[in-house]
């Protein structure tokens, strides 16, 4: 393929998500994809992601522009698309104007944080005839493929309810209190940022659209009130340097991590921001432990528990129909994002689906191993993304649709949590 035919991409927002997009490109697809500029609020970040581009991917330098230059950015540069990986909040305001500057756009998940910011998305998209693909790699993970083959297979006939328990352990769970995410504001708490994944699935897996949704959730781990009331006495604000979270196995020590001192504690003179905050801090407003219920226009409904402080990482999910249950349990590897190999992330470690026809003997079914992050998922996403994509029976490409329908349960979820009100999600947002 010439460069002519490559598609062209920049990238805004260059934390830790960044790198899994752009080191993809500068390694695996510069026969089929090229990478640009970077744009971000801060240059020392952004000079260390060219860093890396150079040393660990062989890859050219290119331009940075900060936010304030995005529209120069897109002027200068002309990308086919752009990729945005910057902090959840500001999501749409990226998608939008990347849109109305002729761009189609790859955003990371959750595609925004609030109904107000997913309709002036779906606004734009509907103004502008451009698309936007949501990043949504647990989808193309092998089991979770195979359970919506079986479930469209008819193996459990129509289902009826869906059990889903997703268990976030003291690492991994952990990391959500320590940075941005900390801040509803900032993430749309972990039931838009880090459900938004769950609740996807569940829409691919029974082929329906969320309804209605009710939900209970509360800061019970977490934050300074919660460890005083355990008997802890002696508090931080931040791990890195401080004597006092020397033992602590909730720390996240910056300067012992190359990279994340590189990324974040050498960047701080320019914005700020603390990546290290202690999780028994003032300052958090986001939920830890979360419970919900929604109802589906197929009739369908599900329980769904999110618990951020549990000894193990990863699900169980229960399948009824009318004619059985699957029964699906994974067990993932911890991580801190960008602490470690990207094929770390969500890795797995144990992954078991049980077929249990309602007159006849359970079965075992068979999963391909994935290979990577995210249950195998992330390298099949990364093709469709940057490669050749190949025939997909299955329809894992998430377009702003999907990507709406999945953050809307977890708006939902937030604003019952916050009236104690059922909430109908067709009074949350337009679709065309």
């Amino acid at each position: 393929m010439t460069s002519q035919a490559k598609k062209k991409y920049v990238l805004v927002g260059t934390g830790g998500r960044a790198e899994f997009f752009y080191g993809a490109i500068a390694q695996h697809y510069r026969d089929t994809s090229e990478l640009l500029a970077f744009c971000d609020i801060n240059r020392t970040r952004m000079d260390y992601a060219n860093k890396r581009l150079i040393e660990a991917h062989g890859y050219k330098a290119i331009p940075t522009y900060t936010c304030d230059q995005f529209d120069r950015m897109i002027e200068e540069q002309r990308p086919d698309a752009v990729i945005v990986t910057s902090v959840d909040r500001t999501h749409h305001t990226y998608i939008i104007r990347a849109l109305e500057l002729g761009c189609d756009v790859v955003t990371e998940k959750p595609m925004t944080v609030d109904e107000k910011k997913c309709q002036e998305i779906l606004d734009a998209v509907n103004r502008t005839g451009r698309n936007v693909r949501v990043t949504f790699n647990y989808r193309y993970a092998p089991h979770h493929t195979k359970a919506r083959e079986l479930i469209a297979a008819g193996e459990i006939g129509k289902v009826t309810s869906v059990h889903f328990e997703w268990l976030l352990n003291t690492q991994h769970g952990a990391d959500y209190f320590r940075r941005w995410h900390r801040d509803k504001r900032n993430s749309g708490g972990l039931l838009v940022h880090k459900s938004t994944h769950h609740f996807d699935l569940v829409n691919f897996w029974i082929a329906s659209q969320p309804e209605s949704v009710f939900a209970f959730g509360d800061l019970l781990f977490y934050g300074r009130e919660n460890a005083e009331q355990r008997g802890v006495t002696k508090f931080y604000e931040r791990a890195t340097g401080n004597p006092l979270a020397k033992d602590d196995p909730f720390a996240l020590h910056l300067d012992s991590n190359e990279h994340l001192k590189a990324m974040y504690l050498d960047a701080e003179h320019e914005d700020g921001y603390r990546r290290d905050q202690s999780v028994f801090g003032d300052g958090i407003n986001i939920e830890d432990t979360m419970g919900v219920i929604v109802r589906y226009k197929n009739q369908a409904i599900l329980t769904y528990s999110l618990t951020a402080y549990a000894p193990w990482e990863g699900y169980r999910i229960a399948f009824n129909g009318t004619k059985g249950r699957i029964e699906m349990q994974v067990v993932e590897q911890s991580y801190v994002n960008s602490g470690g190999d990207k094929a770390d992330e969500g890795a797995i470690l144990g992954a078991q689906i049980k077929v249990l026809p309602m007159f006849g003997a359970p079965y075992v079914a068979k999963v391909e191993e994935g290979v990577g992050g995210h249950g195998g998922g992330d390298p099949v996403l990364l093709n469709d993304l940057f490669g050749t994509p190949v025939p997909d029976p299955f329809n894992r490409a998430a377009n702003h649709v999907d990507g709406a329908r999945s953050i809307l349960t977890g708006i939902a979820a937030n604003r019952s949590i916050r009236t104690g009100q059922s909430v109908q999600i067709d009074d949350l947002v337009r679709f065309y």
